[in-house]
């Protein structure tokens, strides 16, 4: 089976058409999410092709397949992360230019910055005594680095 289009987003979905369909999932890690050709193998040992004809990256959630008795789901893997959060903006100013430096990409939800774990970052954190937390976190979307020239 070769996939060329997302179907939709379970988020977008009325959980009764969740219900009355077997979802298979395809684990990936949050980095395969940029990749719009792929192999992939479903927890059902069901290979299938990704291959997209939009330049869109794949989310937590999107569904591969749809009939009206089954679904095909990309399932993201938890990610190692360091969840930081400053405790005013002064300290966001100087960890985000910090970062921003070394061109670590990072994602915000709530109160706190993403980023994926780095024992350098987890130093400076220390350092600067901004406070954090090392978790095990699903992310929705890849982290993705942002073009930019010097």
């Amino acid at each position: 089976m070769i996939i060329e289009k997302i179907v939709g987003n379970l988020i977008d979905m009325d959980a009764s058409e969740i219900e009355k369909r077997h979802i298979e999932k395809v684990r990936i890690d949050s980095d395969d999410l940029v990749k719009r050709i792929q192999r992939l193998t479903t927890d059902h040992d069901r290979e299938i092709g990704v291959r997209l004809k939009d330049p869109k990256d794949l989310l937590d959630g999107d569904i591969l397949f749809m009939d009206d008795k089954n679904m095909i789901v990309i399932d993201v893997l938890s990610d190692d992360v360091i969840a930081i959060q400053p405790k005013d903006i002064h300290q966001m100013g100087v960890i985000a230019h910090q970062l921003g430096n070394r061109h670590l990409p990072a994602k915000f939800e709530g109160n706190e910055m993403l980023v994926q774990y780095d024992y350098l970052v987890e130093d400076l954190l220390k350092k600067q005594d901004i406070s954090f937390k090392r978790k095990n976190r699903k992310v929705r979307e890849a982290f993705r680095h942002i073009g930019h020239s010097h």
